[in-house]
């Protein structure tokens, strides 16, 4: 009778009533909770809910019942007066069901009850006074303002990008031009344009942080609101005083020199700058007055701010159109606060804030505190296998000391190549297969230390739970015959790289590694015994917000160049033919999201840079709690090795082996030119478990580029040399070879 029971509940819930979805969007930003949180209560994608309240979907059980529980509450809360009142409609159920599986109506109802628990329930006009920034759907109409007006026409915003609203109304950046009677006009997110009174830099800074109703709403509870960020052109930086261009003298620091009449007019003003300047990307400030922040960003293209390995041509566009791709950037990672590797890194600690607000104490003050799962708000020392060379805790060593494999965790990406075999020779084309986001893949469900220092220990037993490095000897470990699953495999150990190095040469004796790889060896079927290690004992998955917020701003984006993420490889590969030229604008930000992924990485073992820095002495990163060498390793460990398993698992099943490896793009030979021709999918669409796979997703694989074996039988014979072997992965893509390649 129980079963009959449920089975009536879940044909209710499958039901339950939905108010239409201007509605539901109206619900959600009353209570102020982002689409992210929702999200995350609902256990489905931010797009899912953003379309369910666009209209595009309807939400299926069991997530309907929870949605609708949701909403049924927060109308409780906030109901409808009669200027936001609109008649019910019974909305269609979808053709598909847009959500991700979930754990079920029940783990649902709690999650909800959370997120709508979280909020004190404010009145209706503060509610609207705090409106996240990212809550509207994509069509959008600003109201008419003595400053605003809109251009007659403009490109459609993408289908999930949010635009500006609330507390911050137009957006979070504007890119300021002037035109040849000095009028200054910015242009924002979804075709806006504004006229633009300041006449001097520190007026257009007070400007920005009152009316211009600039910012973005904080990505997490405990963090703070994004500071606005104005984008100067060339025209507008001679309006304000500043050079369109940077002198040699003043390119070299990187910055304007500190007598400089517009830094003049800030001090005045009580301005204050960064210690990096007057930069390409600046910050003006003035110190915090409570909780209330007075800070502005400024990007100059001219002055190189958009690096072109990351941002294309953005610096060529014209000022809507710059508008438009930053715009996209700002609501789907962060504003920008630097070049993408700084953003990177920022938007780990605006998703994960190393404090919080304390319980009220005996007076009813609250206090910042650390916040659990964060990094904390200390600098930390990291053990000396982790240091980078010239780190002052490895002060003690003799000066020009080498550090072998015994004493440095060198944990990095592939470079490893080897000669191609007879059979491999008769066949007639190389094609090279490109792991999407693979080191975004590999931080995320990656387990790091957080706030503990590192403990030395002696003879230990290995955790693969444990977040550490290890000295250890994995020169036994033998490709040739491994274990994958719970059987073990015979294979040609030769044609595999080593997973243990980045060279793939096979290991000699102890080294050090992190715990993914020592990890991987067990995995193998292969005993370890450590001899040293230093571990970190208060561990999490602190990569994981990062990872799904880039993760989400890669595949919609995507999604918007048309290359969805259901397609069949077939399809895939067809969607992928020519997808930047759909949208030039919307692929620079697919290379900026991508960029952000691999520089945020890099920025936790930032290294000294500039003159005057002498080995053993301490430099600005090191400041940062966020200056990790040790997450940095394991992340990168984590994506060698999974880019290992990936080949063993095509290998076992196959035969067939990489002739090359370039960090996350692979090269096979193959008798077709197709990625096709390479993995090889059944009737059903599904290819060899635990190996490559066609598809946008994070970890899955692209079609990198194609050339015939006799063009790289070619480029080995050119660039050999001292019996290395040239990495064909390097030039696969366009198959063109520079003479710096070949040295002439």
């Amino acid at each position: 009778m129980s079963e009959l029971f449920d089975a009536v509940d879940a044909l209710v819930a499958s039901r339950s009533p939905l108010p239409p979805p201007t509605e539901r969007k109206r619900l959600r930003q009353a209570h102020a909770l982002t689409l992210d949180e929702v999200a995350a209560a609902l256990d489905v994608r931010r797009a899912t809910v953003s379309g369910w309240e666009a209209g595009r979907s309807e939400p299926r059980p069991p997530e309907r019942e929870a949605y609708a529980r949701m909403l049924k509450q927060l109308a409780q809360l906030y109901p409808a007066t009669e200027s936001t009142a609109e008649p019910q409609q019974d909305a269609p159920a979808p053709a598909t069901s847009t959500g991700t599986p979930s754990t079920g109506p029940a783990g649902e109802a709690l999650g909800v009850a959370a997120v709508t628990a979280s909020r004190t329930a404010p009145s209706p006009s503060s509610a609207a006074a705090h409106t996240p920034a990212d809550a509207s759907p994509p069509a959008r109409a600003v109201r008419p303002s003595p400053v605003s007006r809109r251009p007659g026409a403009e490109k459609a915003a993408p289908a999930h990008t949010p635009t500006p609203g609330g507390s911050y109304a137009h957006g979070p950046l504007l890119v300021l031009d002037a035109n040849a009677e000095r009028n200054v006009t910015g242009y924002g997110i979804g075709g806006l344009i504004l006229d633009v009174p300041a006449k001097s830099l520190p007026a257009l800074v007070e400007w920005a942080l009152t009316e211009a109703q600039l910012g973005a709403e904080k990505l997490h509870g405990s963090g703070k609101d994004g500071d606005p960020l104005l984008v100067l052109t060339k025209t507008a930086c001679e309006r304000y005083g500043l050079p369109g261009v940077l002198s040699e003298a003043e390119r070299l620091p990187g910055r304007l020199p500190e007598g400089h009449k517009v830094i003049k007019q800030l001090q005045r003003a009580d301005w204050q700058l960064t210690k990096r300047g007057l930069g390409p990307w600046a910050r003006i400030y003035r110190p915090a007055q409570g909780s209330r922040r007075q800070c502005v960003q400024l990007c100059i293209p001219s002055w190189h701010a958009l690096d072109d390995r990351a941002w294309g041509h953005a610096a060529q566009l014209d000022p809507a159109e710059l508008a438009r791709v930053l715009g996209v950037y700002a609501a789907r990672v962060m504003t920008p606060v630097g070049s993408t590797a700084v953003t990177g890194l920022q938007l780990m600690t605006a998703l994960n804030p190393p404090t919080r607000a304390s319980e009220p104490d005996a007076t009813g003050r609250r206090h910042r505190e650390h916040r659990p799962g964060s990094l904390g708000t200390e600098p930390m020392d990291p053990a000396p296998c982790e240091a980078t060379d010239g780190h002052p805790v490895l002060a003690h060593l003799p000066r020009f000391h080498v550090r072998g494999p015994g004493e440095r965790l060198f944990e990095e990406a592939y470079d490893w190549a080897r000669d191609m075999t007879d059979a491999e020779c008769m066949q007639r084309y190389l094609v090279g297969i490109d792991v999407n986001l693979a080191f975004g893949a590999a931080a995320n469900g990656a387990v790091i230390g957080l706030a503990s220092p590192p403990v030395h220990a002696t003879n230990p037993v290995f955790d693969p739970a444990v977040p550490g490095s290890w000295l250890v000897d994995l020169s036994h470990v033998d490709l040739s015959r491994v274990k994958i699953g719970k059987q073990w495999h015979d294979l040609d150990g030769h044609l595999l790289p080593s997973p243990f190095t980045p060279t793939g040469e096979r290991p000699e004796g102890l080294a050090w590694y992190a715990t993914p790889t020592v990890a991987y060896a067990v995995e193998l079927g292969y005993d370890v015994a450590p001899v040293e290690a230093w571990v970190r004992r208060e561990s999490g998955r602190f990569l994981d917000s990062w990872y799904k917020r880039l993760r989400n701003a890669y595949v919609d984006t995507m999604a918007d160049l048309g290359v969805g993420e259901k397609l069949s490889p077939q399809e895939f590969l067809k969607a992928m033919d020519g997808y930047k030229q759909r949208d030039p604008e919307l692929g620079i930000v697919v290379d900026a999201v991508k960029m952000t992924v691999k520089g945020g990485i890099g920025k936790l073992q930032e290294k000294a840079r500039g003159g005057g820095w002498k080995p053993g002495q301490a430099w600005p990163a090191l400041a940062r709690p966020n200056w990790r060498p040790d997450i940095r390793a394991a992340v990168i460990s984590r994506a060698r090795t999974n880019m290992h398993r990936k080949m063993l698992n095509l290998a076992a099943a196959t035969g067939q082996y990489p002739v090359a490896v370039l960090s996350d793009c692979a090269v096979y030979t193959a008798n077709g030119p197709s990625p096709l021709d390479v993995l090889p999918y059944g009737d059903d669409g599904k290819t060899v478990p635990g190996s490559f796979r066609l598809g946008v997703s994070p970890g899955m694989v692209k079609h990198e580029g194609t050339q015939s074996v006799l063009w790289g039988a070619d480029v080995l014979e050119r660039l050999g040399a001292d019996g290395k072997v040239a990495n064909l992965a390097r030039y696969i893509k366009t198959g063109e070879v520079t003479a710096k390649d070949t040295g002439e």
